[in-house]
């Protein structure tokens, strides 16, 4: 920029900072065009700050390709004056996927890891849930709109279980579904600083994790109404069509 308009480099800076311009940063964005977006909005919303009574809501997904991943050379323990390292290269030992389900009302997750994630492992993950939560409960589940989760099988499987109800989340809404906020903190937490010389020591140290996190659990707390998010949306979509 100062090259091209003759300016110094400081008369840019002080002119961007001026007018609170930062063109080194990029901010990602994606508006669902689900035709039905209001709808489930409303819906999934509805579950969050008004549950029904006698039933539980889950949040549900998977977090597939979870890599076990090895360091080249062992790293540094964390000291006074130094954080810890780990080599930027590393050796891959496998993958593993975690299926959740987070208890929107108390926080505590049912989380069980499978090497694939086929209608076949979901079906799996369905009877767990089915087998520890209480049977005069309904249960609600909130799922994203994967294949696997609308499979004829499961389909099946749902219609002999009358008391499990789906609900989907909006095409390229994921943020909707609580469950990928306990998903962030595992991956932070335990599972990118970690180092793990086999697809089995990845699965335990997910475990623990797990046990530690049920032991005290605390549910995210939303806030945000179905008409906020709504116009909030609408406000980015009028912006779009008036740019373009």
């Amino acid at each position: 920029m100062a090259a091209v308009s003759g300016l110094s480099r400081s008369s840019i800076q002080r002119i961007w900072q001026a007018h609170q311009l930062k063109p080194h940063r990029v901010k990602t964005f994606k508006l669902s065009n689900d035709k039905h977006f209001a709808e489930k909005v409303q819906d999934i919303i509805g579950l969050y700050l008004n549950p029904p009574d006698k039933a539980l809501v889950f949040a549900v997904d998977e977090k597939s390709q979870i890599q076990a991943l090895d360091r080249t050379q062992p790293g540094l323990p964390l000291k006074k004056g130094r954080c810890g390292t780990m080599t930027h290269d590393y050796k891959r030992h496998g993958t593993t996927t975690l299926f959740a389900a987070l208890d929107v009302a108390t926080g505590k997750v049912i989380g069980q890891c499978m090497a694939r994630h086929r209608h076949q492992e979901w079906l799996k993950f369905l009877r767990r849930i089915d087998a520890e939560t209480p049977k005069r409960l309904a249960v609600h589940l909130i799922a994203d709109n994967y294949a696997t989760h609308k499979h004829p099988k499961v389909q099946a499987w749902l219609k002999r279980h009358p008391r499990f109800h789906m609900h989907f989340t909006p095409t390229s809404a994921s943020w909707l579904n609580q469950v990928e906020r306990f998903f962030g903190l595992i991956t932070e937490d335990r599972i990118r600083c970690g180092v793990f010389k086999s697809v089995a020591e990845l699965e335990t140290a997910i475990l623990q994790y797990l046990d530690q996190h049920n032991a005290d659990p605390k549910p995210f707390v939303w806030t945000a109404s179905a008409t906020s998010i709504l116009e909030k949306v609408a406000r980015g979509r009028q912006t779009l069509e008036s740019l373009h």
